[in-house]
């Protein structure tokens, strides 16, 4: 028996690097894949391919089942149709790994209003609508007595936690999806659903004209965590954001209230900067922005 027999799941973007390797994965550990990819470019323009359908054939290659979706995950309505697929398809959907994005890299002062609306759309609404049909699903579920024990996998990035020099607009979208991964969590449990964020490092497109990636993990380096975190045996891992670099696993820590000083009045002007300087001598720094020399 592998740690996925029988469960159906939902990888987007997965029709190359990273979620191509999510989607063989899951296969791999008995789970029947819905594989969306749009087919497009690396700065999200269509490019004529169906990677879809290629890893489908992968999938089925290795004994399992899948079918290719190709919608638009920032598409209120396909997103929807992409879970009713999954749904009509295989019988249900338990798993959710939100992958798909594309990236439009420019320092800020550079960064155009269509470039910035772009990449927050992909990667934002591209989780949201998503997993926002996946819930209403579930919730539906659970009010008929079907509680379904469901995963989310969230794709966040340590640009998102850390910031990255020139991906003003990348690392803002990727924070986004981290925060609401941390709400998502507390909303969803009620219906029987985990929701947990991975940032992974690897040797994919978006990264190979940004970095040097000699030495930077593979893209199926990060599959086996989405397998287990999609898992019944993950259930009662919700709400965290995991750093996969190679063999690396971090569990990222991310805001936490840290020191504090109450007046029990309000601050007058001069107050300020004092007493700000006492708490940050206090508090620990800042990790560095990625790019900063």
């Amino acid at each position: 028996m592998t740690m996925l027999e029988g469960r159906i799941a939902i990888v987007t973007g997965a029709g190359r690097g990273i979620g191509r390797a999510h989607a063989l994965e899951l296969a791999r550990q008995g789970a029947k894949v819905v594989v969306n990819d749009v087919g497009v470019s690396l700065a999200g323009e269509d490019d004529g391919e169906s990677p879809a359908e290629t890893v489908v054939q992968e999938i089925e290659a290795l004994g399992a089942q899948a079918v290719a979706n190709d919608a638009d995950v920032a598409d209120f309505g396909q997103a929807e149709l992409m879970v009713q697929q999954a749904v009509e398809t295989f019988g249900g959907l338990d798993i959710l790994v939100n992958n798909a994005g594309f990236v439009r890299d420019r320092m800020l002062v550079n960064t155009s209003e269509q470039e910035w609306d772009a990449v927050v759309r992909v990667h934002l609404k591209g989780h949201f609508a998503p997993m926002r049909h996946a819930a209403a699903y579930w919730r539906a579920e659970s009010k008929q007595g079907r509680r379904r024990d469901a995963r989310v996998i969230n794709t966040t990035s340590g640009a998102g936690l850390q910031g990255s020099v020139g991906q003003a607009t990348y690392s803002a979208a990727k924070a986004g999806i981290a925060g609401m991964t941390l709400v998502a969590a507390a909303e969803l449990g009620r219906y029987g659903a985990t929701v947990n964020a991975i940032a992974p490092v690897a040797r994919t497109r978006m990264t190979e004209g940004a970095f040097d990636t000699s030495q930077m993990a593979l893209p199926e380096d990060n599959a086996p965590i989405v397998a287990w975190l999609a898992s019944p045996e993950a259930h009662d891992v919700t709400g965290r954001v995991i750093e996969i670099d190679g063999g690396r696993m971090c569990l990222e820590q991310g805001w936490r209230h840290g020191p504090e000083h109450d007046l029990g009045r309000r601050w007058a002007t001069a107050e300020v900067g004092p007493a700000l300087r006492e708490l940050m001598a206090e508090g620990v720094d800042p990790e560095p922005v990625y790019g900063l020399s």
